[in-house]
Protein backbone atom coordinates (compact mmCIF):
# COMPACT_ATOMS: atom_id res chain seq x y z
CA UNK A 1 0.00 0.00 0.00
CA UNK A 2 1.63 3.75 -0.76
CA UNK A 3 2.32 5.51 1.88
CA UNK A 4 1.74 3.22 4.75
CA UNK A 5 4.56 3.83 6.56
CA UNK A 6 4.14 7.28 6.77
CA UNK A 7 5.77 9.34 9.58
CA UNK A 8 4.29 12.90 10.65
CA UNK A 9 7.07 15.33 10.77
CA UNK A 10 4.61 18.72 10.78
CA UNK A 11 6.53 19.75 14.17
CA UNK A 12 9.97 19.00 15.23
CA UNK A 13 10.80 20.96 18.40
CA UNK A 14 14.67 21.70 19.47
CA UNK A 15 15.19 21.31 23.32
CA UNK A 16 18.84 22.56 24.78
CA UNK A 17 20.51 19.57 26.27
CA UNK A 18 21.63 21.06 28.97
CA UNK A 19 18.36 22.07 30.37
CA UNK A 20 16.81 19.48 32.96
CA UNK A 21 13.97 21.19 32.52
CA UNK A 22 13.27 21.11 29.45
CA UNK A 23 13.85 17.96 28.60
CA UNK A 24 11.23 16.58 31.64
CA UNK A 25 8.39 19.06 29.60
CA UNK A 26 9.37 17.74 26.17
CA UNK A 27 7.70 14.34 27.40
CA UNK A 28 4.34 16.38 27.53
CA UNK A 29 4.55 18.45 24.21
CA UNK A 30 1.96 17.61 21.50
CA UNK A 31 5.13 17.96 19.00
CA UNK A 32 5.79 15.06 16.01
CA UNK A 33 9.43 15.01 16.94
CA UNK A 34 12.12 16.10 19.49
CA UNK A 35 15.84 17.48 18.71
CA UNK A 36 17.46 17.28 21.62
CA UNK A 37 20.59 19.78 21.29
CA UNK A 38 24.06 19.52 21.67
CA UNK A 39 25.44 22.02 19.32
CA UNK A 40 24.13 25.79 19.34
CA UNK A 41 21.92 25.72 22.18
CA UNK A 42 24.48 24.40 24.49
CA UNK A 43 27.81 26.61 25.59
CA UNK A 44 31.42 24.69 25.39
CA UNK A 45 31.63 24.80 28.80
CA UNK A 46 28.27 22.78 29.22
CA UNK A 47 28.84 20.17 26.62
CA UNK A 48 30.08 16.82 28.40
CA UNK A 49 26.69 17.82 31.17
CA UNK A 50 24.72 18.15 28.08
CA UNK A 51 25.57 14.94 26.39
CA UNK A 52 24.83 13.02 29.60
CA UNK A 53 22.08 14.47 30.13
CA UNK A 54 20.21 14.07 27.08
CA UNK A 55 21.34 10.41 26.42
CA UNK A 56 20.41 9.67 29.81
CA UNK A 57 16.78 10.91 29.03
CA UNK A 58 16.91 9.07 25.30
CA UNK A 59 17.94 6.09 27.13
CA UNK A 60 15.33 6.11 29.79
CA UNK A 61 12.67 6.09 26.50
CA UNK A 62 10.13 8.88 28.32
CA UNK A 63 9.28 10.59 25.19
CA UNK A 64 6.44 8.18 23.90
CA UNK A 65 5.08 8.20 20.60
CA UNK A 66 7.78 11.17 19.19
CA UNK A 67 10.62 10.53 16.77
CA UNK A 68 13.58 11.15 19.10
CA UNK A 69 16.68 12.94 17.75
CA UNK A 70 20.00 13.81 19.13
CA UNK A 71 21.57 16.58 17.48
CA UNK A 72 25.40 16.33 17.88
CA UNK A 73 28.23 18.79 17.77
CA UNK A 74 29.93 19.12 14.30
CA UNK A 75 32.67 17.26 12.33
CA UNK A 76 35.28 19.35 13.33
CA UNK A 77 34.71 19.94 16.95
CA UNK A 78 36.10 18.22 19.81
CA UNK A 79 32.80 17.06 21.22
CA UNK A 80 32.05 14.86 17.88
CA UNK A 81 33.04 11.59 18.47
CA UNK A 82 32.16 11.52 21.83
CA UNK A 83 28.92 12.41 20.63
CA UNK A 84 28.19 9.80 18.49
CA UNK A 85 29.37 7.38 20.56
CA UNK A 86 27.02 8.47 23.66
CA UNK A 87 24.25 8.90 20.65
CA UNK A 88 24.44 5.87 19.51
CA UNK A 89 24.53 4.31 23.25
CA UNK A 90 21.42 6.01 23.98
CA UNK A 91 18.98 4.47 21.50
CA UNK A 92 17.53 7.41 19.61
CA UNK A 93 15.61 7.34 16.78
CA UNK A 94 18.44 9.31 14.44
CA UNK A 95 20.98 11.32 15.29
CA UNK A 96 21.31 14.71 12.98
CA UNK A 97 24.79 16.28 12.23
CA UNK A 98 25.16 20.27 11.72
CA UNK A 99 27.84 21.58 9.47
CA UNK A 100 27.46 18.61 6.25
CA UNK A 101 29.10 20.06 2.97
CA UNK A 102 29.52 17.39 0.80
CA UNK A 103 28.95 13.22 0.48
CA UNK A 104 31.89 12.76 2.11
CA UNK A 105 31.72 14.44 4.88
CA UNK A 106 28.36 12.15 5.40
CA UNK A 107 30.51 8.58 4.68
CA UNK A 108 32.44 9.52 7.40
CA UNK A 109 29.83 9.51 9.89
CA UNK A 110 28.21 6.34 8.52
CA UNK A 111 32.19 4.69 8.95
CA UNK A 112 31.76 6.19 12.75
CA UNK A 113 28.37 5.29 13.50
CA UNK A 114 29.39 1.44 11.84
CA UNK A 115 32.49 1.67 14.09
CA UNK A 116 30.11 2.48 17.24
CA UNK A 117 28.26 -0.63 15.92
CA UNK A 118 24.77 1.31 15.10
CA UNK A 119 21.71 -0.66 14.54
CA UNK A 120 20.37 -0.18 11.36
CA UNK A 121 17.20 1.15 12.38
CA UNK A 122 19.31 4.55 13.44
CA UNK A 123 18.56 7.32 11.15
CA UNK A 124 21.31 9.83 10.66
CA UNK A 125 19.91 13.53 9.51
CA UNK A 126 21.71 16.44 8.13
CA UNK A 127 21.47 19.94 8.58
CA UNK A 128 21.68 21.80 5.11
CA UNK A 129 23.13 25.35 6.27
CA UNK A 130 25.76 26.72 4.49
CA UNK A 131 26.43 27.71 0.78
CA UNK A 132 29.07 24.60 0.36
CA UNK A 133 25.86 22.01 1.11
CA UNK A 134 23.32 23.99 -0.89
CA UNK A 135 25.63 23.53 -4.12
CA UNK A 136 25.95 19.90 -3.45
CA UNK A 137 22.12 19.26 -2.36
CA UNK A 138 21.72 16.49 -5.09
CA UNK A 139 24.90 14.49 -4.35
CA UNK A 140 24.54 14.76 -0.54
CA UNK A 141 20.59 13.68 -0.80
CA UNK A 142 21.35 10.53 -2.94
CA UNK A 143 24.30 9.19 -0.67
CA UNK A 144 22.16 6.70 0.62
CA UNK A 145 23.28 4.70 3.66
CA UNK A 146 21.13 5.52 6.58
CA UNK A 147 20.13 9.21 5.42
CA UNK A 148 16.31 10.35 5.85
CA UNK A 149 16.02 13.71 6.56
CA UNK A 150 17.65 16.93 5.83
CA UNK A 151 17.05 20.10 7.64
CA UNK A 152 17.41 23.44 7.08
CA UNK A 153 19.46 25.77 9.00
CA UNK A 154 17.93 29.15 7.87
CA UNK A 155 19.31 30.61 10.36
CA UNK A 156 22.84 30.11 9.19
CA UNK A 157 22.61 30.50 5.52
CA UNK A 158 21.14 34.07 6.19
CA UNK A 159 24.57 34.51 8.09
CA UNK A 160 26.97 32.86 5.43
CA UNK A 161 25.09 35.01 2.31
CA UNK A 162 25.40 38.19 4.01
CA UNK A 163 21.25 38.22 4.08
CA UNK A 164 18.92 40.18 5.32
CA UNK A 165 16.24 38.33 7.67
CA UNK A 166 12.65 39.29 5.92
CA UNK A 167 9.18 38.45 6.37
CA UNK A 168 9.78 36.61 2.55
CA UNK A 169 12.80 34.81 3.07
CA UNK A 170 14.30 36.30 -0.02
CA UNK A 171 17.73 35.35 1.39
CA UNK A 172 16.86 31.56 1.54
CA UNK A 173 14.53 30.83 -1.33
CA UNK A 174 16.72 29.27 -3.50
CA UNK A 175 18.63 27.38 -0.66
CA UNK A 176 15.13 26.20 0.26
CA UNK A 177 13.93 25.35 -3.30
CA UNK A 178 17.30 23.34 -4.45
CA UNK A 179 17.06 21.39 -1.13
CA UNK A 180 13.48 20.39 -1.59
CA UNK A 181 14.08 18.76 -4.97
CA UNK A 182 17.48 17.07 -3.65
CA UNK A 183 15.41 15.34 -1.14
CA UNK A 184 12.68 14.67 -3.43
CA UNK A 185 15.01 12.94 -5.62
CA UNK A 186 16.59 11.01 -2.81
CA UNK A 187 13.58 9.97 -1.09
CA UNK A 188 13.98 11.63 1.70
CA UNK A 189 12.20 13.92 4.27
CA UNK A 190 12.87 17.64 4.75
CA UNK A 191 12.23 19.88 6.97
CA UNK A 192 12.18 24.05 6.94
CA UNK A 193 14.26 26.13 9.28
CA UNK A 194 13.37 27.84 12.55
CA UNK A 195 11.11 31.18 12.56
CA UNK A 196 12.92 33.09 15.22
CA UNK A 197 10.21 36.07 16.21
CA UNK A 198 8.26 34.01 18.90
CA UNK A 199 5.51 36.90 19.64
CA UNK A 200 5.18 37.28 16.03
CA UNK A 201 1.90 34.69 16.06
CA UNK A 202 1.13 36.06 12.61
CA UNK A 203 4.09 36.06 10.50
CA UNK A 204 4.60 32.67 12.11
CA UNK A 205 1.47 31.01 10.60
CA UNK A 206 2.48 32.41 6.96
CA UNK A 207 6.04 30.94 6.72
CA UNK A 208 4.37 27.86 7.60
CA UNK A 209 2.15 27.72 5.06
CA UNK A 210 4.98 28.76 2.86
CA UNK A 211 6.86 26.05 3.91
CA UNK A 212 4.24 23.35 3.11
CA UNK A 213 3.37 25.06 0.10
CA UNK A 214 7.00 25.07 -1.16
CA UNK A 215 6.91 20.76 -0.38
CA UNK A 216 8.34 20.32 2.82
CA UNK A 217 7.28 18.24 5.66
CA UNK A 218 7.27 20.00 8.38
CA UNK A 219 9.11 22.49 10.48
CA UNK A 220 11.73 22.96 13.29
CA UNK A 221 10.81 24.78 16.26
CA UNK A 222 12.58 26.85 19.14
CA UNK A 223 9.18 27.39 21.29
CA UNK A 224 6.44 25.23 22.74
CA UNK A 225 4.14 27.86 21.70
CA UNK A 226 4.90 27.67 17.74
CA UNK A 227 3.34 24.04 18.06
CA UNK A 228 -0.34 24.62 17.59
CA UNK A 229 -0.14 26.61 14.56
CA UNK A 230 2.49 24.27 12.76
CA UNK A 231 1.10 21.28 13.65
CA UNK A 232 -2.60 22.57 11.63
CA UNK A 233 -0.90 24.28 8.77
CA UNK A 234 1.16 20.68 8.16
CA UNK A 235 -1.57 18.45 8.19
CA UNK A 236 -4.30 18.17 5.99
CA UNK A 237 -7.79 19.95 6.38
CA UNK A 238 -10.50 18.48 6.89
CA UNK A 239 -11.44 19.75 3.26
CA UNK A 240 -8.50 18.16 1.55
CA UNK A 241 -9.08 14.63 3.14
CA UNK A 242 -12.80 15.09 2.26
CA UNK A 243 -11.45 16.19 -1.43
CA UNK A 244 -8.78 13.40 -1.55
CA UNK A 245 -11.37 10.73 -0.24
CA UNK A 246 -13.51 11.75 -3.02
CA UNK A 247 -10.73 11.40 -5.69
CA UNK A 248 -9.88 7.78 -4.29
CA UNK A 249 -13.46 6.26 -5.09
CA UNK A 250 -13.73 7.97 -7.86
CA UNK A 251 -10.58 6.14 -9.63
CA UNK A 252 -11.86 3.40 -7.50
CA UNK A 253 -14.37 2.85 -9.18
CA UNK A 254 -15.12 -0.57 -12.35
CA UNK A 255 -15.62 2.18 -14.74
CA UNK A 256 -12.59 3.72 -14.11
CA UNK A 257 -10.48 0.82 -13.87
CA UNK A 258 -7.58 1.32 -15.87
CA UNK A 259 -8.33 4.77 -16.90
CA UNK A 260 -5.81 8.00 -16.95
CA UNK A 261 -8.00 10.34 -16.57
CA UNK A 262 -11.45 10.76 -15.45
CA UNK A 263 -14.17 13.95 -14.92
CA UNK A 264 -15.21 14.22 -11.48
CA UNK A 265 -16.86 17.54 -10.28
CA UNK A 266 -16.47 19.02 -13.49
CA UNK A 267 -12.92 19.17 -14.33
CA UNK A 268 -10.13 16.90 -14.89
CA UNK A 269 -8.62 14.73 -12.87
CA UNK A 270 -5.44 12.33 -14.03
CA UNK A 271 -3.77 9.10 -12.10
CA UNK A 272 -1.55 11.72 -10.79
CA UNK A 273 -3.84 13.20 -8.54
CA UNK A 274 -5.05 10.19 -7.36
CA UNK A 275 -1.37 9.59 -5.57
CA UNK A 276 -1.47 12.78 -4.45
CA UNK A 277 -4.67 12.24 -2.80
CA UNK A 278 -3.68 8.87 -1.42
CA UNK A 279 -0.44 10.57 0.46
CA UNK A 280 -3.08 12.95 1.54
CA UNK A 281 -5.28 10.16 3.10
CA UNK A 282 -2.28 8.05 4.58
CA UNK A 283 -0.91 11.61 6.09
CA UNK A 284 -4.46 12.31 7.87
CA UNK A 285 -4.74 8.68 8.91
CA UNK A 286 -1.17 8.73 10.31
CA UNK A 287 -1.77 11.83 12.20
CA UNK A 288 -4.78 10.56 13.95
CA UNK A 289 -3.44 7.03 14.46
CA UNK A 290 -0.81 8.94 16.69
CA UNK A 291 -3.14 11.12 18.86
Amino acid sequence: MPHANLRPRRSVLYMPGSNARALEKAASLNSDGLILDLEDAVAPDAKAMARTQVCAAVAARGFGRREVVIRVNGLETPWFADDIRAAVAAGPDAILVPKIASPQDLAFVHGLLSDCGAPASLALWAMMETPRAIFRALEIATSGGRLACLVMGTNDLVKEVHGLHTPGREAVMTALGLSVLAARAGGLAILDGVYNDIDDAAGFEAVCAQGRAMGFDGKTLIHPSQLETCNRVFAPSPQEVAAATKILAAFALPENHGRGAISLDGRMVERLHAEIASRTVALANAIAAQQ
